[in-house]
């Protein structure tokens, strides 16, 4: 948490905010969490003081703020990490607030929390060097490109099928929850290995992954703790959520007990009846 749906929810409610208005001044707080394109210690400039913001991108869970002037901010959310949007500078005994920007807006102040710090910001002057340091590690985005161009990349090697989601060098942006949600919509227990997942399984699967995503984005993401859009608002995709977190507890579709692990280091919940032991699946899902 959060992941692409959450990532894009808090996009598209921080633009309304920030495309158009201009960064009067910037305050870093924690050194720590800003790492520059030159290893130098952040500036107002770097962190695009003064700057107009020309529009916000995102790939992955990774967020872009990109000024007219070329300079661009990048921010990971990582598993704590929040941008929100303020009337004003945040009380002092507020915690957590590692950054802070105010705004020519009529909301003047943008913050950025992180508890648990696995997130954090970069700033580049270019977005060639953005998309050259960080960007180009990433695989394609798995809301904004198309099911075919990523789907092969989850027949690669010997591997669970739910360790090829959470690569993020194969496809950008799924994590846990989703991860989980879309094994469980297709029917494919998330131990199977890749090798045994035919070519129309992982285009099917890859489809049903960016189906679950969308879905997401239009119920503003999942919030299981901490995760709020820009302006505070939590999401109730959790509402739908049939496997994630509920290991142990009795399946919505067919009432069998859900099963839980670990698969590629990561808790995980399938059921045992609606996702069949690996060996099936190469005949078993078809277009």
């Amino acid at each position: 948490m959060p992941e692409l749906p959450e990532v894009e929810t808090v996009r598209r409610s921080l633009t309304p905010h920030l495309v158009g208005e201009t960064i009067l001044s910037a305050t870093l707080f924690r050194a720590d969490i800003c790492e520059t394109h030159d290893q130098r210690p952040a500036t107002d400039d770097t962190l695009l003081a003064h700057a107009t913001i020309a529009r916000i991108d995102r790939k992955g869970k990774q967020l872009a703020l990109i000024a007219t002037d070329g300079r661009v901010l990048n921010i990971h959310l990582g598993m704590s990490g929040q941008v929100l949007i303020r009337d004003q500078h945040p009380e002092a005994t507020e915690n957590h607030v590692h950054a802070l920007w105010t705004t020519s807006g009529s909301r003047a102040v943008m913050i950025f929390k992180d508890p648990r710090r696995f997130g954090g910001l970069w700033t580049f002057p270019t977005i060639d060097l953005l998309n050259e340091r960080r960007w180009s590690l990433l695989g394609p985005d798995a809301l904004d490109a198309l099911p075919s161009v990523w789907a092969p990349a989850l027949r690669r090697g010997d591997r669970a099928v739910k360790a090829a989601l959470l690569d993020q060098r194969a496809v950008a942006g799924v994590g846990n929850i989703y991860a989980d949600e879309a094994l469980f919509r297709i029917g494919i227990r998330p131990t199977t290995r890749t090798k045994r997942l035919s070519i129309a399984a992982s285009l099917q699967l890859a489809t049903t992954v960016r189906s679950v995503l969308a879905e997401s984005v239009a119920a503003r993401g999942s919030t299981l703790r901490d995760y709020r859009d820009a302006d505070g608002f939590p999401g109730r995709q959790q509402l739908e959520h049939r496997v994630y977190g509920r290991s142990g507890q009795t399946c919505l579709t067919c009432g069998s007990r859900l099963r839980g692990g670990q698969v590629g280091q990561r808790t995980t919940v399938w059921c045992p009846k609606c996702q069949p032991s690996q060996t099936k699946h190469s005949e078993r899902v078809k277009l």
